[in-house]
């Protein structure tokens, strides 16, 4: 009702996406912004939040945590819906990367392919996944907590030492090489020319476009999907009863949720969404290696749940772009720093940064030899500490602090 933003008068108007206009007409700018952050466009050339995109170095970037998103979208299904904890994600993606090689990359000597097109390969890795989870589940499901957990690791491992074998060279390559994988090209069958050339520089409308740019685009709109597909089914009769079995799972069943069904269920769905992912991972980096799906990826998801926030749709996005940007951002500024010379921040340079001597706590140098670390290894050092510090402050992660501001500026000036 007009001036009545928050008074709902049937449960279908509450659980809609996006409510009111205001949440609409800033939804619709964000994707405005989103689709044009690559771009270096004339009107807004000004404004560096828009353009800094335009350079290649932070495409690429922005293209793995779109990549990444996905992924994390499907693991915040089964552990932040349905309170299922996984350490294993990231096999599921090597087995949809692997999955897509198999369909859409080149047969050789030493491997094989099909050389089918993106519309075959890519729901392909993802329905592949899906299969994988399924057979795993029926043993996952059965388990919870630390035991779940330590089943889902050991299946990375696995995972690792079959792209190794023989016959899983024969997809993934040797082990420290791995296998070139087509771009992103979208083509009717195996012709030559594709319908739309994606993985080269081009001319798209009225727009000259990068390589950088296509790929970007091309995975904007499928994070997009996928983050509506995702949204939509936490609002289904599934999404109630993953929810139901995670707050009080005996409860639940008691009720009549099949508890056996719906976690079934979740680990499929959880599992498309990683095959998906790991295809585009693949295609993304152009080249396939099994130790690239390995403990570390698994646990980059899980600081991404916490960091962004577990059980929502935002919180998985949010958490996905601080984990992959924050890197970029700390390596930026410190070469930033490095090239600074005199004043404070010359000042500043001298006292943080450092190559081998006394001083400073980031090491620039190759080696780090002391007690310095370099700034890869102060990145993990954050990623630890951040982990810790939102587990006992803010539990929903980045997305409860914006319930907080939101919350308060809505009864401002009251305090209650």
């Amino acid at each position: 009702m007009f001036g009545r933003p928050n008074l709902y008068t049937a449960y279908r108007q509450e659980i809609r996406m996006l409510p009111t206009w205001t949440q609409r007409s800033l939804f619709a700018v964000f994707m405005a912004v989103l689709f044009l952050l690559p771009f270096d466009l004339p009107v807004i050339s000004h404004i560096p939040v828009v353009r800094f995109l335009g350079d290649g170095e932070w495409l690429r970037p922005m293209a793995l945590v779109m990549v990444l998103a996905i992924a994390a979208l499907g693991l915040n299904l089964l552990s932040g819906l349905a309170g299922q904890v996984s350490l294993g994600h990231a096999f599921f993606m090597g087995v949809g990367a692997c999955a897509a090689v198999y369909l859409g990359g080149s047969s050789g000597e030493t491997t094989w392919g099909h050389s089918l097109p993106i519309w075959i390969w890519l729901p392909g890795a993802g329905l592949t996944a899906a299969l994988v989870g399924v057979i795993v589940s029926p043993v996952a499901v059965r388990l919870r907590g630390l035991y779940l957990a330590i089943v889902t690791l050991g299946l990375v491992f696995l995972g690792i030492h079959f792209g190794n074998t023989s016959w899983g060279r024969r997809i993934a390559g040797p082990p420290a090489l791995g296998r070139e994988f087509q771009g992103l090209d979208i083509r009717l069958w195996k012709e030559e020319k594709p319908l739309i050339n994606v993985g080269g520089d081009g001319h798209w409308l009225w727009f000259d476009v990068s390589d950088g740019q296509k790929r970007y685009l091309f995975l904007l709109v499928v994070t997009i999907l996928m983050a509506v597909v995702a949204k939509n089914l936490t609002r289904t009769r599934t999404g109630r009863a993953l929810q139901a079995i995670r707050d009080r799972d005996i409860a639940a069943e008691v009720m009549g949720v099949p508890e056996f069904r719906y976690k079934l269920m979740a680990f499929a769905v959880s599992s498309f969404f990683a095959g998906l992912s790991g295809a585009l991972f693949a295609a993304l980096s152009q080249r396939l290696l099994a130790t690239d799906f390995g403990l570390f990826l698994s646990v980059e998801f899980i600081a991404i749940l916490l960091i962004g926030g577990a059980g929502t749709t935002a919180g998985p996005l949010i958490g996905t772009f601080f984990v992959v940007m924050v890197p970029q951002f700390v390596e930026a500024f410190t070469e930033w720093l490095e090239d600074a010379e005199g004043g404070l921040f010359g000042a500043l340079s001298e006292l943080v940064l450092t190559e081998g001597g006394d001083f400073g706590i980031i090491n620039t140098a190759i080696q780090t030899p002391g007690w310095t670390l370099s700034v890869f290894d102060w990145n993990i050092v954050l990623f630890g500490a951040l982990i810790v510090v939102f587990l006992i402050v803010e539990p929903l992660g980045l997305f409860g602090i914006w319930v907080r501001i939101r919350n308060y500026w809505k009864r401002w000036p009251f305090s209650y």
